[in-house]
């Protein structure tokens, strides 16, 4: 990377969120608080579908994988953050911040594509429950995961590279607690313009279309489910949407990479009974142990 990039940058300035001695110990407090608990409830999460047999399907399949990205997710940022106000540095290297920066952005893909994922999973179990076994496979599960893999990394790393490309000449000071592409794109005494449009029209299209799958799923599950006769019935297939759904209130960056991966464990455990069951057995298990 080092060798395809003539920058006489050998490393980058992390400002944080702060600069104030005070806010940044609670900052501190919060980040931290916010990761163990993004670990830990993700963990719990995975640990649950993996020793319960009643969760070996495609959602909780597709949820076990959503926690794990969670939790790669807000661990490619926040214990570097955190390492640095330990260590009283705002540094990262070069090569440190890409490989940053690739990781974040191909977990953020993973976590959209998921979603749209989960979303189109429950539009076959809710509008087409009686062929739900026959399409949802085992094998096509994991031929879908596998597949937003590839795709996620080399959407970033065409960003990467191209970024990779760019020279850094002066001003190295990310105003930012981690590495992202519209600071480093401002920093860049290079000519940005192909990066720029390869954002607005590549990055964008792989941004938008999990959020329109999405959109189309649960347009086809709620005129699904008005169909229902039942209040209760409806009340419940809402339910079991609604904890979906809540994952993508989310906009400001600070929440999208802290506080999301630690609420959706709790999103998607809290109304549904298989998985508390299933969380109180390796809880119960672990004080045993203990």
């Amino acid at each position: 990377m080092s060798g395809t990039n003539q920058s006489s940058v050998s490393e980058f300035l992390l400002l944080g969120l702060s600069r104030q001695p005070q806010q940044q110990h609670l900052l501190f407090v919060f980040f931290l608080s916010m990761y163990l608990a993004t670990v830990l409830g993700n963990l719990l999460i995975i640990l649950a579908v993996s020793i319960d047999s009643r969760l070996h399907t495609p959602m909780y399949f597709f949820l076990s994988n959503l926690s794990f990205v969670d939790i790669c997710f807000s661990s490619t940022t926040v214990p570097k953050m955190l390492a640095n106000h330990i260590l009283g540095t705002q540094t990262i290297s070069f090569c440190g911040c890409f490989t940053q920066m690739y990781f974040v952005f191909m977990f953020v893909d993973m976590d959209n594509f998921l979603l749209a994922v989960m979303a189109y999973d429950r539009f076959v179990a809710m509008c087409h429950p009686l062929h739900y076994t026959a399409k949802m496979t085992h094998q096509l599960c994991a031929l879908l995961v596998a597949g937003l893999w590839v795709v996620a990394n080399l959407n970033v790393l065409l960003h990467t590279l191209l970024m990779a490309r760019l020279s850094f000449c002066a001003d190295n000071a990310i105003p930012h607690f981690f590495c992202d592409v519209t600071p480093l794109l401002k920093l860049s005494c290079s000519d940005t313009h192909l990066n720029e449009v390869i954002i607005l029209s590549e990055g964008a299209l792989v941004m938008i279309t999990p959020f329109l799958c999405i959109l189309a799923s649960y347009m086809h599950i709620t005129c699904t489910v008005l169909r229902v006769p039942s209040t209760k019935g409806r009340w419940k297939a809402f339910s079991t949407c609604g904890s979906h759904l809540a994952v993508k209130d989310t906009t400001a960056t600070v929440l999208y990479t802290v506080v999301t991966p630690m609420l959706n464990p709790f999103i998607y455990s809290l109304r549904n009974r298989y998985l508390k069951g299933a969380l109180k057995k390796v809880v119960g298990r672990v004080v045993v142990s203990v």
